[in-house]
This record gives structure tokens, sequence and C-alpha cells, in this order.
């Protein structure tokens, strides 16, 4: 990521959301949606999210203030309804332990919040993610586990002992063709429902997806399958000093 493209999309905030509906099996219908971060060039391009935020671990402030501005941004322009935003472990890790934390305030005030914990591959992001399930627990937010199984990460048993939504990576979908695959994902599926969780299957595009999760007997789907419902806000074009 060039630092001169990067510090022109912090100076200028050139932020956008995604919200995606999370659709539940049974009904059909949109449970509630997850705001998932875009960014943009100077004149209006897309750009992909991993490398920024890639890019930011290694600035831990700037990645503390665009997860912030970004989580503002996605509680102002979010749909009715549940809302599911995700959260690295190690933006909550700067303010770890301090008398005041605005992220863990700011997301707190929503009533109607999940907060989707994103399991990275190093010890300390897994004991950094302990310490965001208590305290967003301790405040009464509903945690989620996400992407669960995906290449590169791990898993963390008491995270995944509090949160009350499982949310299995689109790695699964062609896992779950194998035996071995299908069996461990049946077992860690009856878990979450054992442990009264519910579970949500991403990455559905196809109608053999859709039919795939009806067999595993997830609760939920999530995917490209229903991109038509997807709503997006940019404010790419927007001067940095104004508000969300």
């Amino acid at each position: 990521m060039p630092a001169a493209l990067l510090l022109d999309l912090l100076r200028h905030q050139r932020y956008g959301v995604e919200y995606q509906p999370i659709i539940e099996l049974a009904s059909g219908q949109a449970i509630g949606h997850e705001a998932l971060a875009r960014f943009y060039t100077a004149d209006g391009q897309p750009l992909a999210p991993k490398p920024i935020f890639d890019a930011l671990h290694a600035s831990p402030l700037s990645l503390y203030q665009v997860e912030y501005d970004m989580k503002r941004l996605q509680l102002a322009y979010a749909p009715a309804g549940p809302l599911f935003v995700n959260l690295d472990p190690d933006a909550y890790g700067v303010t770890v332990g301090e008398a005041e934390d605005p992220l863990l305030e700011l997301l707190g005030s929503h009533p109607d919040l999940v907060v989707e914990i994103i399991e990275n591959s190093d010890v300390s992001d897994a004991h950094l993610s302990q310490l965001l399930a208590q305290a967003f627990t301790a405040r009464g937010v509903r945690l989620a586990l996400d992407d669960i199984g995906a290449p590169n990460s791990m898993v963390s048993l008491d995270v995944m002992m509090t949160v009350d939504w499982f949310k299995f990576d689109r790695s699964w979908l062609a896992r779950a063709r194998d035996v071995k695959g299908r069996a461990a994902l049946r077992h860690l599926i009856g878990f979450a429902h054992e442990c009264s969780c519910r579970v949500i299957l991403e990455g559905i595009e196809r109608e053999e997806d859709l039919a795939l999760a009806r067999t595993l007997e997830v609760d939920c789907v999530q995917g490209f399958l229903y991109r038509r419902q997807f709503k997006s806000v940019s404010l790419a074009a927007r001067p940095a000093w104004q508000a969300f």
C-alpha cells in the first residue's frame, strides 16, 4: 500500500460502508445486517479493505482512529434492526486497561449491536480477544466469533464459549464436501446449538450453497446470493471536516 495513497485516504476520510443482510433460513427474511468497511481513491474508485487494514497494523493509533471513524459511520447509516460490526482485537488493544475507551463507549451505546470478534493467527491476539469479549459482555453487548475456520486463523476456546453467534468462514463450503470436513463442521454447529448460540454460514453465492446450508442446519446465511439487498453509503467525495 503506497504511503501517499494511505495518507490521502486517512486525511480526507474517503470511507464508506456496505450493509449486507443476514438471512434467516427458516423465514427467508433478513434478521439483521453486517456493516463492512469500504475505502476509495480520490477519484472514487474502490480499494480492497484488507491491504489497508494490513498497513494500518504498523501504526496502532492510526488503526484505532480508522476503526473509530468507521464505526461512527456504520452506526450513523445503519438500517433498522440488529447490526453486526467486526472489530480487530489489535485496535481494541490500543486502549485496553485505560480508564477511558472511546470505541467501547461508542459501540456500547447501540441498543441492538453484535460485535464480531476477528480471530487472528497470533497468541497475543487470542489474549486481546478474550479481554475484548469480557469488556463487551460486561456492557451487555452481544458477541459473534467471525471467520471460524478461515485460513491462517486460530480460535480461542475461552472466546468461543463467550459468544452468542458463530460465523463460519466461506471456506467451509468446500470443506463440507469432504467427509472429514463435513463431520468437523457438523460437530461445531452442534456445539454452538447446544450452547444456545446461533450459526451463520458466510459466502453463499449459489443455490447449491444455500441447499448445503439447509442440510447442515445452520440458522442464517450471508453472501452475494443476496447482493440485490446490499446497501452502500460512500463519503468519498465529502469534505473531511463534515460530520457523519
